[in-house]
């Protein structure tokens, strides 16, 4: 479909959720999509897999949705799947468990679960290129915890040294103690233990750290914080600062027709480009089912 097409089918989907709308208008020609994968035993441990076809040798992103913590579904963010999948990327997003069904760290330990799972398969589904976490809002808080505390992948049987960069959208990095009470229900111990600034270190993997400045849900403050804690470790994080961009629009300008917004998805691949670091991770692990 042409983009003068998608964009004209844009009004029919008035009335359903924003995710489907986005999804619609995402660019799917030569894709090859794979959902329901399961990365663990439980039932709600399910991913799905974009990746270009005849795929080799690719970068793989694992990318956490954001929600607070309470909301959000895989399915609702293939558009950015679609996005990162279209500029030459095996791109994977998981599920993990949400308030009031588990509060900190739980979903933690399910998004290492997940990118424990992805790490070996690379090559199996067409990586190798660099390994990455990714996130929007508290999916970036995910990514970036898993990025700066290497334990998490460590109990999950992954490698934390075989992450080549961390890349967080509007990211809460430093927020306790929180005014929000459905943040403060997720997190019951509101002590630095909780917070990505306090697990800065020289050798952890280079962070890019986008925000809107027109954020008012997770303030810029919390990405200007981690990157000068991060650089005064001695180790390495850009910021990248949006003018007049919020808290919605620096994930929704990954779409190619809404790019002209700001350039997160060129600075991203950028980053990826410039930060792959890992020698390819070698599988047996055979492909998923075909492309659904």
């Amino acid at each position: 479909m042409r983009l003068s097409q998608r964009i004209a089918a844009l009004p029919a989907f008035i009335g359903t959720s924003p995710g489907d709308v986005l999804n619609a208008a995402a660019p799917h020609r030569g894709l090859a999509v794979t959902r329901d994968v399961a990365f663990g035993p439980r039932p709600d441990q399910r991913l799905d897999i974009y990746r270009p076809l005849h795929a080799a040798d690719l970068p793989m992103i694992v990318f956490f949705y954001g929600g607070g913590w309470h909301g959000g579904s895989r399915g609702r963010y293939g558009f950015v799947a679609a996005s990162f999948a279209g500029a030459g990327a095996v791109v994977l997003v998981p599920d993990y468990r949400l308030y009031p069904a588990i509060r900190f760290p739980d979903f933690l330990r399910d998004c290492a679960e997940a990118a424990a799972w992805a790490q070996p398969r690379q090559r199996a589904l067409g990586a190798g290129a660099g390994f990455y976490l990714m996130g929007h809002s508290a999916g970036a808080y995910n990514a970036v915890m898993l990025g700066l505390d290497p334990s998490w992948l460590g109990e999950a049987g992954g490698d934390p040294a075989g992450i080549d960069g961390v890349i967080g959208l509007a990211g809460p990095y430093d927020f306790v103690p929180s005014r929000n009470p459905s943040i403060a229900a997720s997190f019951p111990d509101d002590g630095p233990a909780t917070q990505p600034v306090s697990f800065v270190r020289h050798d952890a993997p280079p962070l890019l750290l986008m925000h809107g400045t027109a954020d008012r849900t997770v303030k810029p403050r919390n990405s200007l914080a981690l990157a000068a804690r991060q650089a005064d470790a001695g180790g390495t994080a850009e910021l990248v600062l949006y003018p007049r961009l919020g808290h919605v629009g620096i994930v929704t300008s990954l779409l190619p027709l809404l790019a002209w917004r700001a350039p997160v998805r060129r600075d991203a691949i950028a980053f990826i480009r410039a930060s792959h670091r890992s020698p390819p991770v070698p599988s047996p692990a055979p492909l998923p089912a075909a492309p659904a």
